[in-house]
């Protein structure tokens, strides 16, 4: 019984639990998008592609694909650093890497572009409401006009519409002013 189980979780390991993203095999599809880059590690999510992460630093493929010159300074990276050149350095990180941590952490700078497209498209509602009002609205009644509405505002004082809370609580119709 003991063996029967050993062998039972062996089969289970290497059929059922088997890692869904091995290095060295890398399916044709994958191998289309990704060219000849190297694959240096699992990724973010066991899939060999590039993405520059705060969070997730090291991505599965390296950026560019190997040409003789990096391969050359590859070679000479194994040896000691301090005979490379700052710039060779430089050319092996952009070999390996699109933007540096402060590249892409650096603050972008569409904030600008959609401060300026909001400030459009207010001029351009102002000027539609400008039209409207000018051109497609007829023109308002005269019971809008200022002479009209203080008459109007008179006579429901006169009527004494609300007398225990409304407007006309707070008139003095003996000093025909509000009260103080």
């Amino acid at each position: 019984m003991p063996g029967t189980l050993r062998i039972l979780n062996g089969i289970l390991r290497r059929k059922i639990f088997k890692p869904k993203f091995q290095c060295a095999s890398v399916s044709c599809q994958d191998r289309k998008m990704i060219g000849n880059r190297e694959i240096v590690g699992f990724g973010y999510n066991g899939q060999p592609n590039y993405i520059d992460r705060v969070h997730f630093p090291m991505p599965a493929i390296r950026w560019r694909e190997p040409t003789p010159e990096i391969c050359a300074l590859r070679e000479k990276e194994k040896g000691d650093w301090h005979q490379l050149t700052l710039e060779e350095k430089k050319q092996l990180y952009r070999a390996s890497f699109c933007q540096t941590f402060a590249e892409f952490e650096a603050p972008m700078q569409e904030w600008k572009s959609v401060i300026g497209v909001g400030l459009v498209l207010m001029a351009c509602s102002f000027w539609i409401f400008y039209f409207i009002k000018t051109f497609i609205y007829s023109p308002f009644p005269k019971s809008f006009s200022e002479e009209s509405r203080r008459a109007q505002f008179r006579r429901w004082l006169d009527m004494r519409n609300h007398p225990i809370t409304g407007l006309a609580s707070k008139w003095d119709y003996d000093r025909d002013d509000w009260k103080k």
